[in-house]
């Protein structure tokens, strides 16, 4: 769900999708990986790898990156 009132916001692909453009526009010169992402977020926030790529689904949907090529994320920002 993209929303919902009965989970934790920090649960919500629009908080994860922000933390993840976050890092992604912290660091515009540096190529990162999946991988990469994954344990920076990791450290701040109890995410699974499941929840992880369900957010990246979400950002690709929504236009903030466009695919996703030798493992690593290529953004439209």
């Amino acid at each position: 769900m993209i929303i919902s009132k009965d989970i934790n916001p920090e649960r919500d692909f629009y908080y994860l999708g922000a933390k993840v453009i976050d890092v992604l526009s912290q660091n515009k010169n540096k190529d990162f990986s999946l991988i990469d992402i994954y344990a920076i977020i990791k450290e701040s926030e109890n995410i699974s790898l499941n929840l992880f790529s369900l957010t990246l689904d979400w950002l690709f949907i929504a236009g903030a990156i466009s695919k996703i090529e030798n493992g690593k994320i290529i953004t439209c920002f």
